[in-house]
């Protein structure tokens, strides 16, 4: 009777994890595309030049955080099915799933923290670019893409050693940001991907706490599934 009770509350608690794992994966999902179709990471992914790492990194991001979220939901719709179907084969896969996606996961933490600053170099190096390139030559095609990133960020200008800068500002900045003229808008680029970077830091861990419990629960009722049979074969023979 001591089994089935410990094999029953380990289901309930491998399905509640299963549903957080998929809502987690959804949500890795949804905040991959946003990343990657937004507004603001699109315009500085089609400025940046061929020599700039952002483009890189802003794909091979988006394709991570898919893959990732599509391990997160198979893992969970694996490990519900096992704990439905009480399958050594699907709880197996189970695990393997959510050791795949941990081996992911941790990586991508690692990542975040040694590399996060080259993430912002490279955006603000776009913005620096183009905004010289304006500065030299105020008909340059590229005062069109200078005036959509103080759109996209709400910003204005930033300070210069050469200190003209107000007849660029004052022909790319939107008008209601005018008065605001001389904001370093590399400080407002630097603010918005910190706290993208902290959201996805906060995600990434939540994911990896989930993972860890996942395998813990699936191999717990694999074990529990055989030990539970062999418990109910006990004591029968045949002729």
């Amino acid at each position: 009777m001591r089994p089935r009770c410990g094999l029953r509350t380990t289901k309930c608690q491998l399905l509640v994890t299963s549903l957080c794992v998929m809502l987690l994966g959804l949500s890795i999902a949804t905040l991959s595309t946003v990343t990657h179709y937004g507004l603001h990471f699109t315009l500085i992914s089609d400025i940046s030049l061929e020599s700039n790492s952002y483009r890189t990194i802003h794909q091979a991001a988006f394709y991570f955080g898919i893959c990732l979220s599509m391990t997160l939901i198979l893992a969970a719709l694996l490990s519900s099915a096992a704990t439905v179907r009480e399958s050594r084969c699907l709880t197996a896969m189970g695990f393997f799933c959510f050791a795949l996606a941990f081996c992911g996961l941790l990586p991508a933490v690692c990542w975040r923290y040694t590399h996060s600053t080259e993430v912002e170099d490279s955006m603000m190096d776009v913005y620096d670019f183009v905004y010289e390139e304006v500065r030299r030559n105020a008909s340059s095609f590229r005062r069109h893409e200078l005036t959509a990133i103080h759109e996209a960020f709400l910003c204005c200008g930033k300070p210069s050693p050469f200190g003209d800068t107000a007849n660029v500002e004052r022909k790319t900045c939107p008008p209601s940001q005018v008065h605001d003229a001389g904001q370093d808008c590399l400080r407002e680029i630097q603010n918005f991907l910190k706290k993208h970077l902290d959201f996805i830091s906060t995600l990434l861990g939540v994911a990896i706490g989930f993972t860890v419990y996942g395998m813990i629960l699936t191999s717990f009722l694999c074990f529990s599934i055989h030990f539970s049979s062999n418990l109910d074969r006990k004591g029968k023979y045949t002729l």
